[in-house]
């Protein structure tokens, strides 16, 4: 019997072969199809780094336009998906309605039973045009406001905010929008994204796949850490602490804070490099920079005293919450932006496909272990 024992969480374990995210954790290093994130947040857009995900290589202007047309064409909903979000239970978090709602997405697709690569990337436009639809409505349904039409002519992240909102977003909160999606897009062998390519390698289809994703990133531990970095500066907010001394407070008693550190980067985690300056321009464009100057002055002690990197999380909170964006909205949006590399890697793992079927180590009593008659227990 093997004596080997795999590590936890499969840390540091090589799963899959894949030409879509390269990360250098050591480094500080993050690139989607080898294209440095620092050059994607500062040059492009999202639906620019939708294309790089799925096909490979960024689009010429002839290919980004009809991609961008292609992409807003697909802001559609089936009448039954919206009855069906009117329906659920209000009390229902974003999170459970968004992954509830793109399982039945697929009753009312046309490309349904078709598991083929052309059929798949047809459902990559829809289900990356719907998932952001569904968060939007859903928002409103909720709070009693009118569903608002999506308008074919913005951009993602503009049309979103607009269908969230009901009023034309600022080219600053539409670039804000833009950066943060495209730094969210892809990360590699993430839980949720290793969920879907194993929903993936049994054939089943994509929107199992994206529905499975979406439930692994509705866990605590994968998507929900900017919840609780908001809720922290809330809370500081409201007793009229010094943030310092709040978080000093908290370390003293073996508190976590959110938002600092990551299983993967032993450096800066490259998308905190841009959400950081977001937070702060939008902050001093909104005339609130207080979300911003909190966290800042959090995040330097936390390095001081810990010798903590913020993360992804950490500013993306105060970035969301300045665009006046709900608290549970932040894990949606995460999937509003992620279902481009989720995407991008279902279609990847059934290019050249293989069931992914690891093994355990087993722990468990020496074989072969005495059957003991249950007269005798």
């Amino acid at each position: 019997m093997a004596t080997a024992v795999a590590p936890k969480g499969l840390e540091g374990i090589v799963a899959a072969n894949s030409g879509i995210c390269w990360i250098d954790g050591d480094a500080g290093v993050l690139a989607y199809r080898g294209i440095d994130i620092h050059e994607l947040a500062s040059k492009s857009t999202f639906e620019e780094v939708c294309y790089l995900l799925w096909f490979g290589k960024l689009p010429t202007a002839a290919e980004l336009s009809a991609f961008s047309r292609e992409l807003a064409t697909a802001r559609t909903l089936d009448p039954k998906i919206i009855e069906l979000l009117q329906s659920l239970p209000k009390t229902g978090t974003p999170m459970e309605v968004l992954r509830t709602t793109v399982s039945a997405l697929s009753f009312y697709d046309a490309d349904e039973k078709d598991n083929t690569h052309d059929a798949n990337v047809r459902k990559a436009y829809r289900l990356t045009s719907q998932i952001a639809m569904i968060v939007a409505i859903f928002d409103r349904i909720r709070k009693g406001l009118p569903v608002i039409e999506a308008d074919k002519s913005l951009s993602h992240a503009a049309n979103f905010l607009w269908m969230l909102n009901g009023e034309r977003p600022s080219p600053t909160a539409e670039k804000a929008l833009d950066v943060a999606l495209i730094l969210h897009a892809d990360h590699e062998l993430n839980a949720s994204t290793f969920a879907a390519r194993v929903i993936a390698a049994t054939l089943s289809d994509i929107h199992s796949a994206i529905t499975g994703a979406i439930g692994a990133l509705k866990g605590p531990l994968h998507g929900g850490a900017n919840e609780a970095v908001m809720r922290l500066l809330f809370a500081i907010d409201k007793a009229g602490e010094d943030p310092v001394e709040h978080v000093k407070t908290m370390l003293a008693e073996k508190k976590k804070v959110s938002g600092f550190g990551h299983r993967v980067y032993h450096t800066e985690d490259p998308r905190a490099t841009h959400l950081r300056k977001m937070s702060e321009d939008l902050g001093h464009a909104s005339g609130n920079p207080k979300w911003f100057e909190m966290s800042r002055k959090i995040e330097l002690f936390v390095l001081a005293e810990k010798k903590l990197n913020a993360n992804v999380d950490f500013y993306s909170a105060s970035t969301y919450t300045t665009l006046g964006i709900d608290i549970d909205l932040f894990t949606p949006i995460f999937a509003v932006s992620r279902i481009s590399g989720w995407a991008a890697h279902v279609i990847e793992q059934l290019d050249d496909n293989r069931l992914i079927r690891p093994r355990a180590e087993y722990i468990g009593p020496e074989y072969p272990a005495k059957y003991i008659p249950i007269a005798e227990r």
